[in-house]
């Protein structure tokens, strides 16, 4: 869980290169559940170029994870977005996020809407996700 603790620490820093030093050669980016301009799925090399333009959207972001739930080979990760735009807009929204640890390193990340949809997809109850906790 470590290697998921250090890179949201370097994203709330905005520490580019520290958030994305543990990123496996295969590393997939998913993104196909959110809506906008940066909804889809990315290799590794694009994703110095999906850092550059999500962060350029907001003046500040913050993340605090939830909690951490070991799932296999998974973790998840309910969190909490703090975000406050160049126009002073600010945002708060909550999302689950997924990350795939192979070996030390990230090998994959999947944002989901909600805790119950991540679970899900895989195949997974909230029970079961809380038995070890």
């Amino acid at each position: 869980m470590e290697v998921v603790r250090r890179a949201i620490e370097a994203f709330n820093r905005r520490d580019r290169d520290a958030a994305l030093k543990d990123l496996a050669q295969d590393f997939v980016l998913d993104f196909s559940r959110v809506t906008g301009p940066l909804q889809g799925v990315f290799g590794r090399d694009q994703v110095p170029s999906f850092w550059d333009e999500f962060v350029e959207v907001w003046e500040s972001v913050r993340i605090e994870a939830d909690e951490f739930i070991q799932a296999r080979e998974q973790i998840v990760v309910p969190v909490t977005g703090y975000m406050r735009g160049r126009d002073e807009i600010e945002v708060i929204a909550r999302r689950t996020w997924v990350w795939t640890i192979r070996e030390g390193a990230i090998v994959r990340f999947c944002q989901y809407q909600d805790l119950q949809e991540a679970l899900a997809a895989l195949g997974l109850s909230e029970q079961d996700a809380h038995a070890d906790a």
